[in-house]
């Protein structure tokens, strides 16, 4: 490849067709564009054409068993990509696209194996950003668009973080701002008799039951799949969205599973992130205690780190800052705010790749509502592991 070309659309709102439609014409040919939708930066080739998966395999180096999402710009647009429409897809369609979900359906011949990993099944979903709906309904043809990043890295938030990725190995960059969620979109597999979820995100279990009752959660989510096991989903099996640097989280217990003379949280600018935290553990269900002893731990573990010479990130939030004075600490956002969570959690994770850092240590979430999503991501970005306190 050559330099990629990179366009810039100056208000994602108000497109107009003639900045799009070099980029539809790429798509439609074969070639590869990254574009922003609502979750994160995509990475779009014609998702009826093998040539053109192979070509976002190689751009990401990415495993081809490794099912791809067929992007559409509406409903009319899935039916000739699959076998059959459920009835709980039908409901979730109605509830939630265009949007941050993705369904699994049995899929038709129309849908080469090239795109699906393999599996008789086929990924699809209607993304809600209007730049990546509008270039979806300009090309013409269900666009394959996993994160535009290379395999395992944390996935892109902005055009600078799909620059620094695939400048080279792709055709264009549609650079739209920044996204808005920051976290894949969930994925559910509405193929079986109950509909499951197979990698968590901005619908969150919560809504989804509100809609169809009963939902069960694929043993993927909860924990690494052996390596004989196929993915029937993106996400699922390999170690993804990591920095560079090693990242370990510290999970809370419950008070019982603490010792009652266990090191509080003190001195001056301590005690005001502590105060702080009391707040968040009443809006988020933790108890004090929980917040505290995964402070501690947490100032523990890169203060071992430090000490022995190494570069220390800490993951932290709004109301814990001040309880920090080593390493590079960084707030992902308040813990009242899952969605600022979110939203800023891949961006965190590549800055402490600019800053070269050896270790990463971050604070846990609630495994509620958005927060399954986040703990998912940071789970799979640490290769699972957690240190309970």
């Amino acid at each position: 490849f050559r330099s990629t070309k990179r366009i810039i659309i100056e208000d994602r709102n108000h497109i107009k067709d003639e900045e799009l439609k070099e980029a539809a014409g790429i798509l439609r040919s074969g070639g590869l564009v990254a574009f922003p939708t609502e979750t994160v930066y995509g990475l779009g080739g014609n998702a009826l054409d093998e040539d053109a998966a192979r070509k976002i395999y190689a751009a990401k180096g990415r495993p081809s068993d490794n099912p791809l999402i067929a992007h559409v710009s509406c409903v009319e647009e899935v039916e000739p990509l699959v076998k059959e429409i459920p009835e709980a897809g039908r409901k979730l369609m109605e509830a939630f696209w265009p949007g941050p979900l993705t369904m699994i359906f049995p899929k038709s011949e129309k849908v080469p194996y090239g795109t699906t990993g393999g599996l008789d099944t086929v990924a699809i979903r209607m993304p809600d950003d209007p730049v990546a709906n509008r270039l979806i309904a300009l090309a013409g043809v269900p666009v394959a668009a996993p994160s535009a990043n290379t395999s395992g890295r944390p996935s892109p938030t902005t055009a600078d973080h799909v620059w620094q990725d695939m400048n080279g190995r792709i055709d264009m960059i549609i650079d739209g701002g920044p996204v808005g969620i920051g976290v894949e979109s969930t994925i559910v597999d509405v193929s079986s008799a109950v509909p499951a979820v197979l990698r968590p995100g901005a619908i969150t279990m919560e809504m989804l039951e509100e809609v169809l009752g009963e939902v069960s959660v694929d043993p993927a989510i909860l924990g690494p799949l052996s390596a004989d096991v196929r993915p029937k989903a993106p996400g699922m099996k390999y170690k993804h969205y990591a920095p560079k640097a090693d990242l370990t989280l510290v999970e809370p217990g419950t008070g019982a599973d603490r010792e009652s003379g266990a090191e509080q949280v003190t001195g001056a600018e301590q005690k005001t992130g502590a105060d702080r935290n009391t707040g968040a553990a009443q809006e988020t269900g933790l108890e004090e205690t929980q917040l505290q002893a995964m402070i501690r731990k947490v100032r523990e573990l890169s203060r071992e780190k430090i000490e022995a010479g190494y570069k220390v990130g800490v993951i932290c939030t709004d109301e814990s800052r001040d309880c920090y004075t080593d390493g590079e600490v960084r707030s992902i956002g308040a813990r009242k705010s899952q969605a600022s969570v979110a939203h800023n959690l891949y961006a965190l994770l590549r800055e402490f790749d600019d800053l070269g850092v050896d270790y990463i240590f971050s604070e846990s979430f609630p495994k509620d509502h958005l927060g399954q999503a986040i703990m998912n991501r940071l789970s799979k970005a640490a290769g699972y592991k957690i240190v309970k306190v």
